[in-house]
């Protein structure tokens, strides 16, 4: 009994550090990542709050921590720019409400099966969009609103740029923060128990308010004025084809990033495993939370989850007291929100969008699997061009066809003995995708003497591919031996 009141003792004591370490992370993030979606950064910490108190408690994962989350930054700028501010909480209700009807329905686990080329190319996406974006704030200037739009814009922000000082002074602001926070993981390791992003913008304030530095800072409310539930007039919005794509996009996303997330924190310590279907119902009830709030919409997010593994977490009261913490803040020190730089956050949003580009892995990826490299370039590409969605979809799609071109395999063997018919065997997997090597090996056959097509050594044969054999077949009076195994409604 001594003995495990002393052992849970020490989870509480290691557990409570932890918080304190996640809460350090979260912050900057939490207001950085708000005020990048062109929302105010109250909603940023309400998210953080819902994510930690309400998300926290739920069964699921332990140890991964909920929050708003850069990887749908671009997407609730999108959404806001095109319905509103106020069909904001709309969007993220209808997605936690969906989020937990496909974690009741058991359908966690088929996140899973999603392509990690695509997964990694959406990250790389985002991570793509996240930079070209936060350099128009990094230059105290707005951004143009797409992604293709922001890089076409670059020469000229440069331009513009280049002239005005206190946008060179925003770019230093901003510059230094990215500098220290990459400087700051070669710190000793005590010094670095204090997360880089608070130390930079913790500088970044420091500097601006002792050299009276004319750049803009982060506009301040209050938590309770920025709660805007969603009215009923949102309600009559839902049937817009638009807004329901949207909260599809979002659903998708915040799961599939939530889930992947547990997969990667799931690697770091030995305890208890993620239950996926429960964890996508905890995603939903945060989400529906902040819906009713009208904050930003929640995923889990690996940046803070990995802080309160690193940092000793043992049981999910760390990620409670996180929540806790950036709650007594919010309503404590409101005030303190408004001296930090817009810049010091977008070189914080800039550095976490270069950790999402697979800069170490793709060259190995390339060279062993090239096909999935270029599912991954592909994908982050249509994502910085067109949108998120899309982005995805086009990912998924060429996943797909690069799985099924792999799969279709097929050997054709000319058995010529030149005293009786030419023997053709066709072994593997006969799909449309192999059909024009296949005709075009046949038409090559001879014409003046019988030829028997062999086809018993298919393990699968489409419909397409047997429907253009048997009418080659009929046209040249060819005999053929049927597959025995290989699955055809046709055959």
């Amino acid at each position: 009994m001594t003995s495990s009141l002393s052992s849970l003792r020490r989870a509480l004591r290691t557990d409570f550090v932890s918080s304190l370490v996640v809460f350090l992370v979260a912050l900057p993030l939490c207001v950085g990542v708000a005020v990048a979606s062109g929302v105010p950064a109250e909603l940023g910490l309400i998210t953080g709050i819902v994510g930690g108190l309400v998300t926290g408690l739920l069964p699921g994962s332990s140890l991964q921590v909920s929050g708003p989350a850069a990887g749908l930054t671009v997407l609730v700028l999108t959404a806001v720019t095109e319905y509103g501010l106020p069909a904001l909480g709309m969007i993220v209700l209808a997605t936690g409400l969906l989020q937990l009807a496909l974690g009741s329905m058991r359908l966690g686990r088929l996140f899973r099966a999603i392509s990690l080329s695509v997964v990694y190319g959406m990250l790389a996406g985002i991570g793509l969009v996240l930079i070209t974006g936060q350099m128009y704030a990094l230059g105290n200037r707005r951004a143009p609103g797409s992604g293709l739009s922001n890089v076409a814009g670059l020469p000229g922000l440069l331009t513009d740029v280049l002239g005005s000082g206190t946008a060179l002074t925003a770019i230093g602001i901003g510059a230094g923060t990215v500098v220290v926070m990459t400087l700051w993981k070669k710190m000793p390791a005590k010094a670095r128990l204090v997360p880089g992003p608070l130390v930079a913008v913790g500088l970044a304030v420091l500097a601006t308010a002792a050299f009276d530095l004319s750049v803009k800072r982060v506009e301040v409310k209050g938590l309770t004025e920025m709660i805007q539930p969603p009215g009923l007039d949102g309600l009559s919005r839902l049937p817009d084809v638009g807004l329901l794509t949207t909260i599809v996009a979002f659903t998708l996303i915040a799961s599939a990033e939530s889930l992947f997330s547990a997969a990667a924190v799931d690697r770091l310590h030995e305890g208890p495993k993620t239950d996926y279907d429960k964890e996508l119902m905890a995603q939903g009830a945060g989400n529906t939370m902040c819906g009713l709030l009208g904050a930003l919409p929640m995923t889990a997010v690996i940046v803070r989850s990995a802080a309160n593994v690193q940092a000793g977490a043992r049981t999910k009261v760390s990620r409670v007291l996180h929540g806790l913490w950036l709650l007594l803040f919010a309503a404590l020190l409101p005030g303190a929100l408004g001296m930090i730089p817009t810049a010091a956050l977008a070189g914080v949003l800039v550095h976490a969008g270069f950790k999402l580009l697979p800069v170490e892995e793709f060259g190995p990826l390339w060279r062993e699997h090239r096909g999935e490299a270029v599912v991954l370039a592909v994908t982050a590409g249509a994502i910085l061009v067109t949108n998120m969605f899309d982005g995805v979809l086009i990912g998924l799609l060429l996943a797909v066809v690069k799985t099924a071109w792999e799969t279709s395999h097929v050997h054709i063997e000319v058995d010529d003995a030149g005293t009786g018919p030419v023997t053709v065997r066709i072994v593997g997997h006969a799909t449309f995708l192999r059909l024009p090597r296949i005709l075009d090996a046949l038409e090559q056959l001879p014409t003046d003497c019988p030829i028997e097509l062999n086809l018993a050594g298919l393990r699968h044969l489409d419909h397409a591919c047997m429907s253009a054999l048997q009418s080659w077949a009929d046209q040249h009076n060819v005999h053929i031996v049927q597959p025995e195994h290989a699955t055809s409604r046709a055959a």
